[in-house]
């Protein structure tokens, strides 16, 4: 699809999307929504009698971006709106249609940000807490108890292989984004429901199965089979709420931080290369985060006092 004849820079705008389809290989998705905002531009052009690129002043996209805004656009859809122009504006500047690019130094209105939804403590209790003593309960409570002892990703928890546990040392190793793996601690709750679970997952494990958490199947559970059961547990276990995996991720990080206001360490657990723009990711060594852990996660205390292994 091409941009509809009658509209200023129609010639400007097609050959921009061919440049993005031939040469940048974008998806028709892609390309349609280009093409969206970049009608956009065109039609707030036209009202204004603005019919050549070199007549495009920041003052005007400040001023569609406003309109845009007072009409009930989204700041998500008004940054992705002014990103569009930006591409096409350069690539403008490129080919020579345009002296300079109008939409540098415009910031479209920041959206709020979301809080996430955790749990309290109590509530965290409450959920993992998995009664049964059949397949689905014991995996289950295996599965939640890990979730909220670590602070995995769903894609995480689901990756684990039985080799990647270490239950003596009470740890599991852990692949994340960008392939980063990293050795998390297991809290004792969680290693008396991960021990439980090995021993039932003898009794149903095909041998070449490598994957720690199986489905009924015998097979690697998937992530959707991980988010309905949670889906089910939280009917289950009286939550009053949906609960899923995200969830007990940021619960455990919120309790962390709360009772350890080391948020170098809540990173390092997160598996976060960077919190922020401005935060340089710290490493910390895993006995470090072994004995910070134990002393301010609300269901660690892995090993013993008086265990000296």
């Amino acid at each position: 699809m091409v941009i509809a004849q009658g509209l200023p820079f129609n010639d400007e705008i097609n050959g921009f999307c061919r440049y993005l389809q031939s040469e940048k290989q974008l998806s028709e998705r892609t390309l349609e929504a280009y093409r969206r905002d970049l009608s956009k531009l065109q039609s707030g052009c036209q009202e204004r009698h603005i019919t050549s690129l070199n007549n495009i002043h920041s003052q005007d996209i400040r001023m569609l971006l406003a309109e845009q805004h007072r009409k009930g656009a989204s700041s998500k859809t008004l940054q992705r709106w002014l990103s569009s122009l930006r591409s096409f504006f350069r690539y403008a500047v490129r080919r020579g249609w345009l002296d300079a690019n109008p939409g540098d130094g415009l910031q479209a209105p920041k959206a709020a940000r979301k809080l996430p939804k955790t749990l309290d403590v109590d509530q965290s209790n409450q959920f993992v807490e998995v009664q049964g003593d059949d397949f689905v309960s014991v995996r289950d409570r295996a599965i939640v108890e890990l979730f909220y002892s670590s602070g995995l990703r769903l894609s995480e928890l689901v990756g684990i292989n039985v080799t990647d546990l270490d239950l003596r040392d009470g740890s599991v190793l852990v692949t994340g984004k960008g392939n980063r793996q990293r050795r998390l601690p297991v809290g004792r709750c969680a290693v008396t429901a991960l021990q439980a679970w090995l021993n039932e997952r003898k009794l149903h494990a095909p041998a070449a199965e490598p994957a720690l958490f199986l489905s009924n199947r015998g097979k690697r559970i998937s992530q959707r089979n991980v988010q309905a059961r949670l889906q089910q547990l939280s009917l289950r276990q009286g939550m009053g709420q949906p609960v899923h995996p995200h969830m007990l991720r940021h619960s455990f990080a919120s309790h962390m931080l709360e009772s350890s206001s080391d948020l170098r360490l809540v990173q390092e657990l997160l598996g976060h290369a960077n919190i922020s723009t401005t935060q340089i990711y710290t490493h910390l060594d895993f006995q470090h985060l072994a004995k910070v852990y134990d002393g301010a996660h609300p269901r660690a205390q892995r090993r013993r006092d008086d265990d000296t292994d």
